[in-house]
């Protein structure tokens, strides 16, 4: 469906601007010696390769303790409704105090809910589970593409967020099958949400330091 639509749109869409010839085409490898865009795009990679493990898996794992499957299937819905509003907050307070400094906290929840949720074993805990996990991680996604738009020319914003989240999807690809494998070797939830969790946490570290690293300093709009 995506595909179909967005092909539509890139077949029908007019150019504003004549086309030009910008030297390296797609790629702009220089932009690789900004060590912050450099270690941004691989705190992506990290976080990604956990971010949607306890998505993937929170109705699954619902069942396992015993919930009705007709309800487990909420959980997502419930999760989702969260993240909707943590995408239109993290506009606002990003606006306000940086998109890094709204990052790094909410992503850090999301990390310490991601430990936390294997060892939900009541409806009322996995709701409430849901709902800060949906805020939290929807808050990381909606500013995923922020921080690097400031890291560079503003004439090649286009292809550093080209490029970043080019990168960072291969976390997306890769990590919700690392956490089946895990949950197929140990028939449970409690490791992969160890190795989501962790992993979560090491892109918050990384965050920490790209955000030093742009801007000379510990503290800061960023």
């Amino acid at each position: 469906m995506v595909l179909f639509a967005l092909g539509i749109a890139n077949l029908t869409i007019d150019r504003r601007l004549p086309p030009m010839n910008v030297k390296g085409g797609l790629l702009n490898l220089s932009a690789f010696r900004n060590p912050a865009y450099t270690l941004y795009c691989i705190s992506g990679i990290t976080c990604l390769l956990g971010l949607y493990t306890m998505l993937t898996y929170l109705p699954v794992s619902a069942t396992a303790v015993g919930m009705s499957k007709n309800f487990a299937f909420y959980f997502l819905a419930i999760a989702n409704a969260a993240s909707a509003l943590g995408r239109l907050s993290a506009g606002y307070l990003a606006d306000q105090i940086g998109p890094l400094n709204v990052m790094i906290p909410f992503t850090g929840v999301a990390g310490i809910l991601t430990f936390a949720w294997p060892y939900a074993s009541t409806q009322g805990a996995l709701i409430g589970i849901s709902v800060i996990y949906g805020f939290a991680s929807g808050t990381y996604i909606s500013l995923l593409v922020a921080p690097p738009m400031a890291m560079g020319d503003v004439s090649d914003v286009g292809r550093r967020v080209g490029m970043f989240l080019t990168i960072a999807a291969l976390g997306a690809l890769l990590g919700t099958p690392i956490s089946g494998l895990i949950n197929a070797r140990t028939g449970g939830f409690k490791d992969p949400g160890i190795y989501a969790g962790a992993i979560v946490m090491v892109s918050v570290l990384l965050l920490f330091v790209v955000r030093y690293l742009h801007l000379g300093q510990l503290y800061g709009k960023c």
